[in-house]
């Protein structure tokens, strides 16, 4: 990896996380009646995603693909979650942005329809992007014994 973009990951994984949050306060918002914020912290959870979309894809044309260093028993659970995140993280695009298209017309029932299954998809594909980059990045895996 180069210096110039050893910090990419870990930036990443903060914009996923931060766009988790901003997921989140957005359900609560718009459980409690409350539109504004709701608004508000779906459109910053979409900014952030942008930016992690534009982050993942400088650092993986500079650097290219990450080898999964662990062994046994947490190599098909690592494939596991990168595989259905990355399946998801794809789907999530065209998703996200037909539903701030019809919040933006205001075709409310519309929107909140197909919101359902965009929120928790979209919060998925968040927090597991946060467990990839631990998985890949922060934890120190040890071959298996012998």
């Amino acid at each position: 990896m180069t210096p110039m973009f050893d910090n990419l990951p870990t930036l990443n994984a903060s914009l996923n996380g931060t766009s988790a949050i901003f997921i989140i306060a957005g359900y609560l918002a718009i459980w409690k009646k409350k539109v504004t914020a709701h608004a508000a912290c779906m459109l910053a959870a979409t900014i952030v995603s942008a930016c992690f979309l534009i982050s993942y894809v400088i650092y993986h044309v500079k650097v290219g693909s990450v080898r999964f260093p662990g062994q046994g028993w947490v190599r098909p659970l690592y494939f596991g979650i990168l595989i259905s995140h990355t399946t998801l993280a794809l789907a999530i695009v065209p998703l996200i942005l037909r539903t701030l298209y019809l919040a933006a017309k205001r075709e409310f029932e519309r929107h909140t329809r197909i919101a359902r299954w965009t929120l928790p998809l979209w919060l998925y594909v968040s927090v597991t992007g946060v467990i990839v980059y631990w998985m890949l990045y922060q934890i120190r895996w040890t071959p298996p014994a012998l």
